[in-house]
């Protein structure tokens, strides 16, 4: 919502209070202000021209040379290039000097020849939005009013000197999407007196009866219905000044009719709609819901197909508009519009938003009737516009409204003591000083010395229990007011769960090893969430998502990893080495929430090591993805349980280039590259991955990791190098040589592997260096050669190794 600061001044008395004051005064009562826009700041030397005389450039074909009167004495020439410049125009000059939206200076000079000494603007060079701008001088430059004055200032006629309040409203509190609310609101801030204007009266003729009628299929559809009828109506441009407020607000100006519609919608939060009457078809006015496959035809010319669960106007046969959301082209306001029909209304807000959603039809309108309206001004607004219409319109009221009304309008009476408003804002507030609160606030109150009686306003219809008046209490007093106070509670054990510490050095882990913490969003496309996801189930969808790209709950931490990883590398952030810890989600046939599991992930792509004096440069490879692992499950206690098996039907990791991770004989999880098709579709080149099931690792029982003295005695180490089958894995070797090495063996490392010449095609050569040690004594030959003989005949035995 954005409230003009100007506006609001006709309202109440602001003239000690600058509109920035105000933005921090209402962000600390509740209401969040994002920015405060200055829309003229920075436009200087910008002024009223009327052209006085508009000839074609000789050299040109769209170029126009118009001498202006900028009420200087002499007219000055400036070469235009408007489509829709002409004489006796009253336009917008900017002057030799002047600056223009991005501060942008301009200079007298010359355009293919003919001398120029300023600039004829539109209001996009104003800082209008496009959005914004009338369509009638979308594609040239603005024309004022007849009566605007040659040399006035512009910023001022024009309204830039305002300054706007962009307000990021909460559902909850509708109630200021509106000009009067927003007053309701900073006059209780301030303690101000509000005067809203009253609508004036105009005289009116004939009878409504006679000219239309309403009926509601389901009251709970439209629980109010009212509709007027203004005749002799002549189409045209709004005055200035309405213009200048639709556009502060983010409305385009249309015409008269429709600019006054959007008026009340700003100022009194109601959505009005007008039809032409001619183009009504009939003497009714029928609410109902459509019927499967009616189809319409909206404002924006596209042909709608309707079913049961949306709420249309008709003629008592034709859908004439979507009801709260867009009105239909074939009744809409035309310049050939004589008859007004005006219509002011509630509507059910579950069906607007899913319809407004069905259609992807958004508007000030269906936003309002979403979150809620007064329902004690429908009447009031739609006789303002209708007053307005005849002021502006020349139109004349047909005397009466046809009505369906089951709205009961009344105050709401909520209780609260002054003890609980003491104990839960840690307060010691008199009762007088809660009701003067209440006064502030526009409430009703009686007060019997413990309890108040509290009257609220169908304006505040999101307050409904004793929270409501404490939270609005709270406010009006001032949050900063509050006394700071702990919090008494019980003692509580300190101690970490096994999930907590387990995630504790995880993070701890993950960080030492080089990786940044991923917090990813869950909800991701029904694609990615299926594709990545080793289970293959089928994703669990929102009913209404914000998105297609997030509107299904994941089933796996790659997909967003991959998103991150992407993201990253599109802004030249190129090493990549990310992990995450978090939950995916499944179906479950047994309960109607989804399953929950944690897991844990990681990507990696880029450099390892960048180049340096010392070291060469090193992109990741399998083995760094690898070995973060295996240094995790070694910090976890798991390495004797953990084992690897290359895997190939994985379809989005390299089927060479992929293992899969077993704890004792329990799946838990891959790690590898990703394969080079996915990688490409995310503009990534060669990159590894890892996804563990998390869940698993906080319950595995682990090992206890205890420290032992530096040991007396020198230990023996002994160097094998072997010949074997190349598919002979290194874990099988290492699984023989701990297995049959004896008690004494403390450590197995690989430091050679040799394919090629010399080595017979399908063979391999490794070397390992075994390190012995007996930490209570000295370690013999005669200890070697006995374990290092069983080893040896066990290598050949199992894995058919040949010792070189």
């Amino acid at each position: 919502m954005k409230v003009s600061y100007k506006w609001l001044k006709e309202y109440l008395d602001l003239s000690d209070v600058t509109p920035d004051a105000l933005a921090e005064k209402m962000s600390r009562t509740g209401i969040e202000v994002d920015d405060v826009i200055y829309p003229g700041k920075g436009l200087s030397k910008i002024v009223v021209g009327e052209t006085l005389a508009v000839v074609d450039h000789p050299d040109s074909d769209h170029l126009h040379v118009c001498q202006v009167d900028v009420g200087a004495g002499e007219p000055i020439q400036i070469v235009c290039g408007a489509p829709n410049v002409a004489a006796g125009q009253k336009v917008i000059v900017a002057l030799h000097g002047a600056r223009i939206t991005g501060n942008a200076k301009i200079k007298k000079g010359k355009m293919r020849g003919q001398e120029s000494n300023g600039m004829i603007c539109s209001l996009e060079e104003l800082g209008y939005t496009e959005s914004v701008i009338p369509k009638k001088y979308a594609d040239g430059i603005f024309i004022l009013p007849a009566d605007s004055v040659p040399g006035s200032d512009v910023v001022t006629l024009l309204g830039l000197d305002d300054a706007i309040l962009d307000i990021d409203i909460t559902p909850n509190r509708a109630d200021a999407l509106s000009m009067r609310g927003s007053a309701y609101e900073v006059a209780a801030i301030y303690n101000k007196a509000l005067q809203l204007p009253e609508a004036p009266v105009s005289e009116t003729t004939e009878n409504i009866n006679d000219y239309i009628s309403v009926t509601v299929g389901d009251e709970t559809d439209a629980p109010a219905y009212h509709i007027q009828v203004i005749k002799d109506v002549k189409i045209a441009e709004s005055p200035l000044w309405l213009q200048i407020k639709l556009m502060n607000g983010g409305i385009r100006p249309i015409n008269n009719v429709v600019d006054i519609t959007n008026y009340i919608l700003l100022e009194y939060g109601q959505p009005l709609h007008a039809f032409d009457y001619d183009k009504i078809g009939s003497k009714e006015i029928v609410v109902r819901r459509a019927k499967e496959n009616e189809k319409m035809t909206t404002l924006d010319g596209v042909e709608r197909t309707l079913d049961a669960d949306n709420i249309v106007i008709t003629n008592g046969s034709e859908p004439l508009a979507l009801a709260g959301v867009m009105g239909g082209l074939e009744s809409e306001i035309t310049d050939g519009t004589v008859t007004v029909a005006l219509e002011s209304a509630i509507f059910n807000p579950v069906t607007i938003r899913k319809t407004a959603g069905k259609f992807n039809l958004r508007s000030e309108s269906s936003s309002r009737f979403e979150k809620g309206i007064n329902v004690a001004t429908i009447q009031a607004a739609g006789k303002h516009a209708a007053e307005l219409i005849h002021a502006l319109a020349g139109g004349t009221i047909v005397e009466g409204m046809a009505s369906f009304d089951t709205v009961e309008v009344k105050d709401k009476e909520v209780s609260i003591t002054l003890d609980k408003i003491n104990s839960s804002l840690g307060t010691d507030i008199s009762g007088q000083e809660v009701t003067n609160i209440f006064n502030q606030l526009g409430f009703g109150s009686t007060f019997d010395g413990e309890t108040f009686i509290v009257s609220v306003p169908p304006r505040r219809w999101d307050i409904f229990i004793y929270a409501d008046i404490l939270e609005e209490v709270a406010r009006i007093y001032g949050y900063d007011n509050l006394p700071e106070t702990l919090p008494v509670t019980p003692a509580v054990p300190t101690a970490l769960t096994s999930k907590q510490h387990t995630m504790r050095i995880t993070r701890r882990y993950m960080e030492g090893a080089g990786l940044t913490q991923n917090i990813s969003y869950v909800l991701t496309t029904a694609e990615k969430a299926k594709e990545y996801s080793v289970e293959g189930k089928e994703g669990i969808r929102l009913a209404w998502p914000m998105s297609e790209d997030r509107s299904t709950l994941r089933m796996n931490l790659l997909s967003t990893l991959l998103d991150n990883a992407s993201y990253n590398v599109a802004r030249k952030n190129n090493d990549i080495q990310f992990y995450e810890i978090g939950r995916v989600f499944f179906h479950s046939e047994d309960q109607v929430l989804p399953i929950e599991s944690e897991r844990l992930a990681g990507v990696m792509t880029g450099m390892a090591y960048e180049k340096d004096w010392q070291l060469a440069a090193e992109p990741v490879n399998y083995y760094h993805a690898k070995g973060v692992l295996d240094g995790y499950f070694e910090a976890m206690g798991l390495t004797a349980r953990i084992r690897y098996e290359a895997v190939k039907d994985l379809k989005w990791m390299h089927p060479g280039r992929t293992a899969a991770i077993y704890l004792n004989d329990a799946y838990i999880g891959y790690v590898g590259q990703i394969h080079p098709a996915t990688a490409d579709a995310y503009d990534l080149k060669e990159t590894y991955a890892f996804e563990i099931d998390f869940e698993v690792i906080i319950d595995a029982p682990k090992e206890t990791i205890t420290q032992q003295p530096i040991p007396k005695y020198p230990g023996v180490t002994r160097d094998v190098a072997l010949l074997v089958d190349e598919t002979v894995t290194h874990q099988q070797i290492v699984k023989t040589i701990t297995e049959n090495a004896g008690k004494f063996l403390k450590d197995v490392h690989l430091f050679d592997i040799y394919q090629g010449k010399g080595i017979e095609d399908g063979k391999k050569s490794v070397a390992y260096s075994l390190s012995f040690l007996n930490p209570e004594a000295t370690l013999v030959d005669e200890d070697i050669n006995k374990a290092f003989s069983k080893l040896v005949a066990a290598l050949e035995t199992e894995c058919g190794a040949a010792i070189r």
